[in-house]
């Protein structure tokens, strides 16, 4: 029994190893060189983002640094002692942050009312402020496949528009660069990776605050869905890497004042008079674990 359970926790380590090692790879998150501020929060993603990256640092072919990144906000009853003596078990660079945002919060935002996009943007700006003073090039966040689909059902649902979270791009000031190593990842594997590996897990309900009722709608529904309809997420997933301009409706996108008739056969041309028929393959829309960065044969 004991062996089958290795086994199964190798099965799913390399599986999540060789995820971020592709998302590295396709979207160009790590260059040579690069010194990464692995920003970590001390729940299960962060965890498994700062273990995978400390792997991939020793196989890959090119050198880059790692620092990570705590920020205490001063929440009543944080355990600070918690990430830095998992941290110096590890004999990384790292650095705590002492910022009292908690105070601010609660000042700013009434009783009972949800406390997390104040939260979110007081952190984010303190965290760009330290990545420019430890002169990191690459800010690195621990957001997953399913942050990035809940994400995209948020802004169809509440914000009107056809937007995600991307595996990379510039922040917000303009100043850094953003990576989301675990943008293939599954949290269901996470979730079970940090279980096996015991992370000393912080809650992120010290504050009091409500959890974001329209995000934990959506992974409602999005459960529903992958219970009900077995590869429905995966499909959603792909369906996020497969984006035709030319279908959709936003003229800033696609010039639909010059289409015409110009009498060459086009297969993705409109096909208005025909029956819609899908014939997904579910077991196959899964991100390929093909390997990665390029990095050696991971064992």
């Amino acid at each position: 029994m004991a062996s089958e359970k290795k086994y199964s926790f190798n099965k799913l380590q390399k599986r999540i190893r060789r995820d971020a090692g592709k998302a590295i790879q396709d979207f160009g998150m790590i260059e040579e060189g690069d010194h990464i501020m692995v920003c970590l929060s001390g729940g299960k993603d962060s965890y498994t983002m700062l273990d995978t990256l400390l792997y991939l640092q020793k196989v890959a072919p090119i050198h880059f640094s790692l620092v990570a990144v705590n920020l205490d906000q001063k929440q009543p009853g944080f355990p600070e002692h918690v990430l830095p003596a998992y941290l110096d078990k590890l004999k990384i660079e790292y650095q705590i942050v002492e910022e009292d945002t908690y105070s601010i919060v609660k000042d700013k935002i009434p009783e009972g009312k949800t406390t997390c996009s104040l939260c979110s943007r007081l952190r984010r700006g303190i965290l760009y402020r330290t990545a420019k003073e430890l002169k990191a090039t690459k800010i690195a966040l621990g957001h997953h496949r399913d942050d990035m689909i809940e994400t995209l059902f948020l802004n169809m649902f509440h914000g009107g528009k056809l937007k995600s979270m991307p595996p990379k791009l510039a922040s917000d000031n303009g100043e850094h660069v953003v990576i989301r190593p675990l943008a293939y990842a599954r949290e269901k594997d996470i979730e079970d990776y940090s279980t096996a590996m015991e992370f000393p897990i912080i809650p992120c309900n010290l504050c009091g605050s409500q959890e974001n009722l329209q995000r934990k709608q959506i992974k409602q529904m999005l459960n529903q869905w992958d219970k009900q309809f077995p590869g429905r997420i995966e499909s959603l997933f792909t369906a996020m890497q497969n984006v035709v301009p030319s279908h959709l409706a936003d003229s800033t996108l696609f010039d639909f004042k010059a289409v015409t008739a110009d009498g060459v056969a086009d297969e993705n041309g409109d096909k208005a008079f025909d029956t819609d028929s899908f014939s997904v393959d579910f077991s196959s829309t899964e991100v390929p674990l093909a390997s990665s960065i390029p990095i050696k044969q991971l064992a």
